[in-house]
Formats: C-alpha cells, structure tokens, sequence
C-alpha cells in the first residue's frame, strides 16, 4: 500500500499540504496519504478485525478527503482523521449488522420470496452506494446532481436557482455522471443502465 512520499512534500507540515490539497496539488494529496494511511488502516483494523474492510475504510475516508478539498475545512488533521475513521467504521458495523440480519431474515422465507428480497437487498446497497458517492461530490456539482435528479428540476430552474449559466449547469450534471460512474465502478453492470437513462 505505501511507497516513498513525494518530493518534495515530504518536508511539509501537514497544514501546509492541506493548503495544497485545496488547490488541487495531486502531490499534496499523495503526502498526505504516505504519512496517514497506515494509522488510519490500524485503527479500523483493531477495531473491523478485517483487513478487507480496513482497506474499504481507507480507501473511502481519503476519496472523500480529495473530493471535499475545496468545501471542507480541517484545523487539526489528526483529530479529522480519528474523528473520520471512527465515524467511518461505526458506518460499516451498522451497514453489515443490517445486512446481515436481513440475509437471516431472506433465508427465512420460501424460493419466490426469497428471490424478491434478495433483488430488493440488492437495490438497497445499490442505492446506498450511490448516496455515498453523491455525498462525495463537489459541492457545486452535488447540489446540481441534487437539484436535477433528486428534485427533478429544469436545467434553466436550476441555472436559476443558483445564479449559473444553464451551461455550467449541464457541465456539473456531466462531472457527476462521470465520477458517480468512476465511484460506482463494482456496481458497473447494475448502475451503468441507470446512469444512461437518467443522462
């Protein structure tokens, strides 16, 4: 998972490279992750007991530290990234708790009813999948996504609403669909239909 930090970030204090991250410098980004992933990879170990689901949370805590570089502000990266993790690994207990009690539930039930609860559990972690990949939009592109699929909202209500070009509108509605289709890569066979009608 690791290799040598960059140059010459390596150097930088953790404010300093996210002053970086904000602009956008992949460099800072890629420091930042070298120095913490490991730390944040052993808290979520000792408490998931699966380096699987560890590596899940490292994975989605530093998407969404690099998606939310210009909205969020971090004074202390260490608490952030406790704070973040802990959040992040309470997130997964509860989501496979859920999951795992209504599989019990599913194997209940007779051949037919199993299958629809199976398809309905399906879509419940296809669409909780796609929440999270929405809630990891930029913020501009977010509140478009939000605005047009969610409220089902005109591209000109929209360029209305917030005071943009109805072709900025269609720019972030683009950048949505293309990172949605990027987050939701495991779900590609299901998700890519849905994006192309929704498109």
């Amino acid at each position: 998972m690791s290799s040598a930090p960059p140059q010459p970030y390596v150097s930088w204090t953790d404010a300093a490279l996210l002053d970086a991250l904000a602009t956008g410098s992949r460099g800072a980004f890629a420091a930042l992750y070298e120095r913490h992933w490991q730390r944040v990879f052993d808290l979520a170990h000792r408490k998931l007991k699966s380096r699987e689901a560890a590596e899940e949370v490292v994975q989605e805590l530093f998407a969404a530290l690099w998606h939310k570089r210009q909205t969020q502000s971090i004074a202390q990266l260490d608490h952030y990234l406790l704070a973040a993790t802990s959040h992040r690994v309470i997130g997964y207990i509860r989501a496979h708790r859920v999951r795992a009690h209504y599989a019990d539930y599913c194997r209940t039930l007779p051949g037919e009813a199993t299958r629809e609860t199976e398809e309905a559990l399906a879509v419940a972690d296809l669409s909780a999948a796609l929440q999270r990949g929405v809630e990891q939009l930029p913020e501009k592109s977010r509140e478009v996504f939000q605005l047009s699929r969610l409220e089902h909202r005109s591209v000109a209500e929209i360029a209305t609403r917030l005071h943009v070009t109805p072709k900025a509108v269609e720019y972030h509605l683009t950048k949505s669909l293309k990172l949605l289709r990027t987050y939701l890569r495991e779900f590609t066979v299901a998700v890519l239909p849905l994006l192309l009608f929704m498109r």
